[in-house]
């Protein structure tokens, strides 16, 4: 029977329907199983044309039907037009397009709904399903190895001057490195350029994807004890073992005493160890995940700068610092002062420069207030208020020379001249051989503090190698003469090479050796050498995470060794009486499970 209405009538009749029914189709009508159904009219609903008649929807929910009457020359059409009109009881309006909740309105929502609650999370679960492939993250762990091997072959966060003169085009490293190669690709500062962040960020995209759509699930798949009924379930497992005449409650107590979790049911029994192995490669990814947030911090967040300062002078710390990174916050003692009080330099037997030592002195900006104080060497940084300074270099800053009129015989003058001889300012003092020469006196002449210039890789100077120039007549109206003077060149704390005006080697003195030379007419005596230490300062703010994501790293490591072993056992009544089915299985250590069961 189908439910159908005559539009002759006041009320609706049941009739039987001689030919299939067609029914309209209602977007998100309820309840429209049978052959008919009452409900509130959905919007958008239309007719549908099913072998050439057609149907439509009532305002009550109420289906058409169309009858095939007797004779094949007429056809009767049931029309519903009984619905009740506005304002009375039970009044249905149909949508109003124009009006809120009109079909523009419910067909938004609907596409709204498909795309929130269908499209993206199958999207979503497609790009994390692609995104926690191991090879891909195999990858990108080689390509960000790569490049920090390359930050560690190339010095970064030199002067553009400096990578011109060490990496020329002439003579490229690898055969490929070059100052223009470095430059144009940002390998002076790799580590805060936008394509190694993104490696870092793609790194994390993939342990966090891999996390969630594999881990998490074992994990909770692991977690979830459960206890199985049917012994052929067992007997399909990695160990297994029908027992008869032994009981469930024998087994979970040996199992107990290896270290077992034991849970009994019945005759039923699961018990599990080493769960922990599970949830620890859960561990390793989030310290790896917070080893990368960390150096992505330190990139986007820290500050930091290079100094040379020479031997009594100081600097404030945030002149050091410079900010080239958008999300870097100013220190606190960015005001405060670093004063340089000494610095020395320690020798091997050889005379290369074995260790080199400053001693800083952190004083308050406010009151003068010495905060620290502490003599740092390679290695051995200072550290104040978030800011860390590490020994990284040296310069000759300056040299302290007595000069006076040559004022004694010419003989003595000579001899002190044949004394002085060879060619490099590694020498040994060489006044100590031959004739003696004749000591200036205390507070003769006058004590002139010269700047050293470095001179590395300019001309033909190879090296680190620093000069100063003593003119012999400045005031001179001559421009030959005013440039005519002695160079004096040192490779380091310990010799002073002299050379005359016209390019001649004239000798080699210690610094505070007192022993004088002779050079253009005047009495040289080097009395002291002031060096200049480099600093490199620097802003960490992501290293506290960087150390909590190795410790994590180390710890889960070693957890995710541990194998998780798990075992169940059903108790059934056999032919002899009753026997017990047991079955198990071991992520690892197979064999070890295999003879501990």
């Amino acid at each position: 029977m189908a439910l159908a209405i005559s539009p002759l009538a006041a009320s609706p009749r049941w009739t039987r329907a001689e030919t299939p029914v067609a029914r309209a189709r209602c977007g998100d009508s309820a309840g429209t199983s049978g052959r008919g159904f009452v409900g509130a009219p959905a919007s958008g609903c239309r007719g549908d044309t099913v072998e050439g008649k057609m149907t439509s929807c009532l305002r009550l929910g109420l289906t058409t039907t169309r009858r095939r009457r007797s004779y094949a020359t007429s056809r009767l059409v049931s029309v519903h037009a009984n619905a009740p009109r506005p304002g009375g009881n039970g009044e249905t309006r149909a949508p109003d397009p124009g009006a809120p909740g009109g079909p523009e309105k419910d067909e938004g929502e609907a596409f709204r709904r498909w795309l929130l609650d269908k499209e993206l999370p199958k999207s979503g679960k497609t790009i994390a399903r692609s995104l926690s492939s191991l090879p891909l993250a195999i990858g990108e762990f080689l390509v960000i190895a790569g490049f920090s091997a390359l930050g560690t072959v190339i010095e970064q966060n030199k002067g553009a001057a400096w990578y011109v003169q060490n990496y020329p085009v002439d003579e490229p490293a690898f055969g490929f490195i070059d100052y223009p190669f470095i430059l144009n690709f940002g390998l002076d500062h790799i580590y805060t350029e936008w394509y190694f962040l993104a490696l870092l960020g793609a790194l994390a995209a993939s342990l966090t994807a891999c996390t969630f759509t594999r881990q998490l699930p074992v994990w909770r798949v692991s977690a979830d004890w459960k206890f199985l009924d049917r012994p052929a379930t067992l007997l399909k497992m990695e160990e297994s073992e029908t027992l008869p005449r032994a009981r469930s409650s024998d087994l979970a107590s040996l199992l107990a005493r290896r270290g077992y979790q034991v849970f009994m049911k019945g005759k039923r029994m699961y018990a599990f160890k080493g769960l922990i192995g599970r949830l620890a490669p859960i561990g390793v990814h989030a310290g790896l995940l917070l080893t990368l947030g960390g150096a992505a911090y330190s990139g986007l967040g820290g500050l930091g700068g290079s100094v040379m300062v020479p031997e009594g002078t100081e600097f404030q710390i945030g002149a050091g610092l410079r900010r080239g990174a958008p999300f870097a916050p100013t220190p606190a003692v960015a005001k405060d002062i670093v004063r340089v009080n000494d610095f020395t330099i320690e020798y091997l037997p050889n005379g290369q420069v074995s260790q080199f030592f400053s001693d800083l002195s952190v004083v308050d900006s406010k009151n003068g207030r010495e905060i620290q104080r502490k003599t740092i060497s390679v290695n051995v940084p200072l550290r104040e208020g978030g800011v860390t300074m590490y020994q990284t270099d040296w310069e000759i800053a300056s040299m302290q020379v007595r000069v006076a009129e040559v004022g004694f015989k010419t003989e003595d003058a000579a001899a002190t001249s044949q004394g002085d001889s060879g060619p490099a300012p590694e020498a040994e003092d060489s006044a100590t051989s031959g004739s003696a020469s004749v000591e200036l006196p205390e507070g003769a002449g006058e004590s002139l503090g010269l700047p050293m210039a470095n001179l590395e890789g300019k001309g033909n100077f190879q090296g680190r190698i620093w000069g100063t120039f003593l003119p012999l007549n400045p005031d001179s109206s001559d421009p030959v003469e005013a440039k005519r003077g002695v160079t004096l060149l040192a490779r380091d704390f310990q010799s002073v090479a002299i050379y005359a005006s016209d390019g001649s080697f004239a000798g080699v003195r210690r610094p505070g050796s007192g022993r004088p030379i002779e050079v253009d007419g005047l009495r040289l005596v080097i009395e002291d050498m002031k060096g200049s230490t480099g600093l490199e300062l620097k802003t960490d703010p992501g290293v506290p995470w960087v150390y909590a994501g190795f410790a994590g790293l180390m710890v889960t490591s070693f957890l995710s060794l541990l194998s998780h072993s798990q075992v169940w056992a059903v108790q059934s009544e056999g032919g002899g009486g009753e026997v017990l089915h047991v079955g198990g299985r071991s992520n690892r250590a197979k064999e070890e499970f295999k003879s501990e069961l």
